[in-house]
């Protein structure tokens, strides 16, 4: 009886440090994916969220400048 408690002890104990193991891992395996990840964004020079929301924005009000400009355009030639 003894000896079968001693290996289930020694089963656990393998099992636990396997389990262990495998978290330590599997959290380095992340943080090698993510810097991976952030270093092919750095190379293709990608812009972030919001660097990507002040672009839009301004883009929108270029874009609301140049109908006004061809508004006034139209509105010239109408009037000649």
């Amino acid at each position: 009886m003894t000896k079968s408690k001693f290996v289930i002890n020694g089963l656990a104990k393998l099992f636990e440090q396997g389990l262990i193991s495998y978290k330590d891992l599997s959290s380095e395996i992340i943080n090698v994916l993510r810097s991976k990840r952030e270093e092919i964004i750095f190379k293709m020079k990608l812009t972030s969220k919001e660097e990507t929301d002040i672009l839009i924005k301004r883009v929108e009000n270029l874009e609301k400048k140049i109908e006004k400009l061809e508004k006034n355009k139209f509105k010239k030639k109408l009037q000649r």
